[in-house]
């Protein structure tokens, strides 16, 4: 069963930059689109960015030019380049397929202070 370990957040001021890192363990190949999903308190999870198998992204107007997302099939790790970081943007991060699986990961806490 694959699992999802996320990582990279932390807390940083508003215009920083963060990495975000996941790691996919479990046999199991990269065939698959990944995303990057976030969830602020009291709101519901969102998708940030989303990568193809082929490696074609889109993101939501919330984040498109601040937010990169990435993947190395070989390391089986994704990624999401965070920059121009806002007060907004603060959430816990999370990556999962496309459409998800059931089993999330722990996520990473991305703080952006004002």
């Amino acid at each position: 069963q694959v699992q999802f370990v996320e990582s990279g957040g932390g807390l940083v001021h508003t215009g920083g930059s963060l990495r975000l890192s996941c790691s996919l363990s479990g046999s199991i190949s990269m065939l698959f689109t990944m995303v990057w999903y976030r969830q602020a308190p009291g709101k519901r999870r969102e998708l940030v960015a989303r990568i193809t198998t082929g490696g074609i992204t889109n993101y939501p107007d919330s984040v498109e030019g601040r937010f990169v997302i990435s993947r190395d099939n070989a390391k089986k790790t994704v990624y999401l380049q965070m920059n121009s970081l806002k007060p907004e943007d603060t959430a816990v991060y999370y990556c999962n397929k496309n459409p998800p699986l059931p089993n999330w990961g722990p996520g990473t806490q991305v703080t952006v202070s004002s």
